[in-house]
């Protein structure tokens, strides 16, 4: 790789990053694992940098951290391994939604790995049923079946009744 197109990975890198690794969050529920998902990505990227870098670079990126998801919930699902949160330092939040953003994250992470990517692709991401589907690599029916029930599982986590009184 050429010097000024190290640059511009260089950079690329340091602007888009703290974005990019809240999607893989968001993906996995687990910020260890996050950064672990987001570098492993970035790995793939890397050596086909010259071909993307004129194109779309962060969306080739999401769809890389995509299917290494998919590739990793496939994997767990033979593997018995749990992620142990250790615990982040709590800071006051002044908007006074954090009670919000907690009981959602905590509602997040106990969702299926399947479920949990479904749900970010769809909502967090914004992205369209026959896409999610495209970057799973299953139908927009399978898509749709587990947003329904990731959905619902969520209602349960969350009544509506709770989620309002956090609001407040």
């Amino acid at each position: 790789m050429e010097e000024d197109e190290r640059a511009v990975l260089a950079e690329f890198v340091a602007s888009r990053a703290p974005a990019l690794i809240r999607v893989a969050y968001l993906l996995t529920g687990d910020r260890s694992s996050a950064e672990d998902l987001f570098q492993s990505a970035l790995s793939k990227v890397i050596p086909k940098w010259r071909s993307i870098r004129h194109a779309d670079p962060e969306g080739y990126l999401r769809a890389v951290m995509y299917r290494e998801q998919v590739s990793w919930w496939r994997r767990l699902r033979r593997r018995r391994e749990t992620p142990v949160d250790l615990g982040t330092p709590v800071v006051a939040d002044p908007s006074g939604g954090a009670d919000l953003r907690l009981a959602l994250r905590a509602a997040l992470r106990q969702l299926t790995p399947a479920q949990r990517t479904v749900v970010v692709l769809r909502y967090y991401e914004d992205l369209p049923e026959a896409q999610v589907a495209e970057l799973l690599g299953c139908s927009v029916g399978t898509v749709r079946s587990r947003t329904g029930r990731a959905v619902a599982r969520l209602r349960q986590l969350l009544p509506a009744g709770e989620l309002l009184e956090m609001q407040r």
